[in-house]
């Protein structure tokens, strides 16, 4: 859990670091790639967790510029591009806006009574799920997957290891 402000920018910077490193693989082309016929498409789903960053800490009292256009999906440099001036505001919005003792505040999240640290993890963990199903798709597109958490197939590769089963 998040203690101090700076502890919550450390580890929002940390995972935009592997959000955009996943963003910045992603094309114009793969952005039609679907999770299903008629299902969401990887543009669809990676410009959801971006457009919605503004919107989500807008609603629990972080103001940050919110996206124009946020139902129409642009092109892959567009939304990569979006994402790096997106996680550089909400560092700045935390640092002016929030103490740390506004991390210990609780208020009510989607029918919950939670604390502000506990909401913006839900924010960091949001994305986190979207980018896993981003990551999925952009296998199913013929993409290069970067590594995250770990080595991907790639990085398994250039080490010059079998990746595990």
């Amino acid at each position: 859990m998040y203690v101090t402000v700076t502890d919550l920018i450390t580890e929002w910077k940390n995972e935009a670091v592997l959000t955009q490193k996943v963003l910045d693989e992603c094309t114009d082309k793969a952005l039609s790639q679907q999770v299903y016929p008629g299902g969401r498409t990887l543009g669809r789903i990676a410009w959801h967790f971006v457009a919605n960053i503004p919107d989500y800490l807008t609603e629990f009292g972080v103001s940050v510029e919110k996206v124009s256009n946020p139902n129409e999906v642009p092109s892959a440099k567009e939304i990569a591009q979006t994402f790096t001036e997106l996680s550089s505001q909400v560092v700045n919005a935390l640092q002016e806006q929030w103490t740390d003792n506004s991390l210990k505040q609780v208020q009510n999240a989607f029918g919950r009574m939670e604390s502000n640290a506990t909401i913006f993890m839900g924010l960091i963990k949001h994305i986190a799920h979207h980018r896993g199903q981003v990551t999925v798709l952009m296998r199913q597109a013929g993409l290069p997957i970067p590594a995250v958490y770990g080595p991907a197939k790639e990085g398994w590769a250039k080490l010059g290891v079998t990746p595990p089963l």
